[in-house]
């Protein structure tokens, strides 16, 4: 065996890639001949610093047993530690507490040994390494730490990378916080104190260890595919959040002294008032991923009783801008889409609350449309995402530049499609009505529960019923469905007590096999991994046209669209359900119960 061969050849020469690949042989997972070819090719200078696993995985090799799948990373420790008897864990860096875990071990004996401490107990401590067969730093750690020792293998490119990072980031936080007036935040503070901390914390923005909070803080948010970063100063600790997939997680927390130069330095980076903390501000970021490609932040700023409270939303061109099957769109659903946005003139409104997906389908509607003959121009506020193929303006209401007034400058500017950021009173809708009269493509948004609920809406703020009958083309209302994680999905079936919480239309019987949310470590255990909009698209047909007017019925309105065929939302959720996208209980919880 493996572990034998290694524990007793000497722990220097024992665990190397050419025993892993002698032991693969043994089990029967990678044939001679593969063996043969890969023992013979030489090791390079190099390769004493590559962990003898990377090594291994990248040697190109497939198992024997089919269908002959590679032998990757993941799958030799996988193998390893089933050989050894430890638990595998996949590091996920949202779930360890770094203050923690870091004040453990000091780096420079972590980093001799390869190891990262991952869960801190009152009477345990869980140590990641990527060597089962070194433990001769286990007996004195438990000696020292008067805790015991939990081994667990992990990912050596992951323990490497999180090693130097967690490090890294608690040094920059002490030095941080170290050099801030640090006698001024003592427990008998009062709040008029704390408030006036919060206003002029003495630590400065420029400092190098605050500029390296700051540049971890992004790159930490690009790589957990964060949307939104949440910077909430409270009364010791302030906390930092990401939001992934729709849902919140808390990811560190800070003195809230270095949080409010972290802010102060964002606030600078975004062309900020510095000096001003009493009032919100909105400010723009633009940088680069670790992959290399150009981001966009919008910044926002609110004052609270401990300093401001800043948000910044993440606007990544590849994913703000997408191929409408990517957004979610059906083919059915996709060809009466396109059917709509490309008639000459009309309006076409985009429904649904605040982060339901909105910005995301005008602006991919809108970069489809855009050709060198045709005039694209957006007013907006804020603008979401600078596109050099269209004419955006930003609205100033300060300066009386909003919604209504830039429309009106645009009618001026010879456009063929405008996008106006939403309708929110008569007058920005009655410039809309009067661009699409004039020949023009008008495309904006409402926040309303459905689609037809937005001809009422119109209504309701003053639009007259002739010129909405005259002008609207359609409603697609829309909201974004977490999607099942595709490495731990769980065929299921819908019971009793989930049939009787359905009503039809449904497009499921009872018995039908489903997906339902399991877990793993790919997912952090929550049973989904990524987003996917379902839509509901009110096409403005003769029928329903005749059924705009003053005294419009909503209820007679829907029940027409949807013997036109329009889907409501819970049926377009649960097309879904039945791709296996999403779940039961995700679509009740997006989109609401059923009337």
């Amino acid at each position: 065996m493996i572990a034998h061969r290694m524990e007793n050849s000497g722990h220097a020469n024992g665990f190397n890639a050419q025993n892993i690949l002698r032991a693969l042989f043994q089990d029967g997972i990678i044939s001679k001949t593969d063996y043969d070819r890969v023992s013979k090719q030489p090791s390079g200078k190099d390769k004493a610093q590559v962990h003898p696993l990377v090594a291994v995985s990248e040697k190109r090799l497939t198992r024997t047993a089919p269908p002959h799948d590679p032998i990757t990373l993941d799958f030799l420790l996988l193998w390893l530690a089933k050989k050894t008897g430890l638990p595998f864990q996949r590091i996920d860096p949202l779930k360890v507490d770094v203050t923690a875990v870091t004040s453990l071990i000091p780096y420079a004996y972590a980093s001799r040994y390869k190891l990262l401490p991952v869960e801190v107990s009152a009477d345990s401590v869980t140590i990641a390494t990527a060597d089962p067969f070194d433990t001769q730093w286990e007996e004195e750690l438990a000696r020292v730490l008067k805790k015991n020792i939990l081994r667990v293998l992990a990912n050596p490119n992951d323990i490497s990378r999180y090693l130097v990072e967690f490090y890294a980031l608690t040094e920059s936080v002490r030095r941080a916080f170290g050099r801030a007036d640090s006698t001024r935040l003592g427990a008998t503070m009062n709040l008029e104190q704390m408030i006036e901390l919060g206003r002029s914390g003495k630590l400065d923005a420029n400092d190098r260890y605050v500029v390296n909070i700051v540049d971890w803080l992004l790159q930490y948010a690009f790589d957990q595919r964060a949307s939104d970063i949440h910077l909430e100063p409270r009364r010791d600790d302030s906390d930092v959040r990401f939001r992934i997939d729709g849902v919140l997680h808390l990811v560190y927390q800070l003195p809230t002294v270095v949080m409010g130069a972290v802010i102060s330095r964002l606030k600078v980076l975004g062309r900020m008032d510095l000096a001003e903390k009493r009032r919100p501000q909105d400010g723009r970021i633009k940088t680069k991923a670790p992959a290399g490609n150009e981001v966009e932040l919008r910044l926002s700023t609110m004052p609270t009783v401990f300093g401001e409270k800043l948000v910044m939303r993440i606007f990544d061109p590849e994913v703000t801008i997408r191929g409408f099957e990517e957004l979610g769109f059906t083919e059915r659903e996709m060809a009466a889409w396109k059917k709509m946005v490309s008639s000459p003139y009309g309006i076409i409104l985009v429904t649904g609350p605040t982060g339901s997906g909105k910005t995301t389908t005008l602006y991919s509607t809108l970069k489809y449309l855009a050709r060198p003959e045709v005039n694209v121009c957006t007013v907006e506020d804020p603008i979401e995402m600078v596109e050099p193929k269209f004419n955006q303006m930003q609205v100033h209401p300060i300066i009386g530049l909003d919604f209504a007034s830039g429309l009106r400058t645009f009618l001026r500017q010879d456009p063929d499609i405008i996008m106006v950021g939403e309708v929110r009173d008569l007058e920005t809708a009655e410039m809309a009505i009067q661009a699409a009269l004039t020949g023009h493509l008008v495309f904006s948004t409402l926040h309303t529960n459905d689609a037809p609920s937005a001809i009422i809406r119109l209504m309701d703020i003053g639009v007259p019923h002739y010129l909405i009958r005259a002008t609207l083309l359609g409603v697609v209302a829309q909201r974004l469905v977490r999607t099942l994680c595709p490495h731990c999905r769980q065929p299921g079936n819908i019971d009793d007590e989930l049939w009787n919480s359905l009503v039809t239309p449904w497009q499921i019987e009872k018995g039908d096999s489903i997906f339902r949310p399991a877990g793993c470590l790919e997912c952090r255990e929550t049973g989904y991994l990524g987003r996917i909009g379902i839509y509901e698209m009110l096409t403005i047909t003769p029928a329903i046209r005749n059924l705009i007017k003053p005294d419009s019925d909503l209820t007679k309105i829907r029940q027409q669209a949807q013997k036109e065929q329009m889907y409501p939302l819970h049926i377009a959720g649960a097309i879904k359900i039945q791709e296996g996208l999403t779940s039961v209980e995700e679509v009740f919880r997006v989109a609401g119960p059923m009337d």
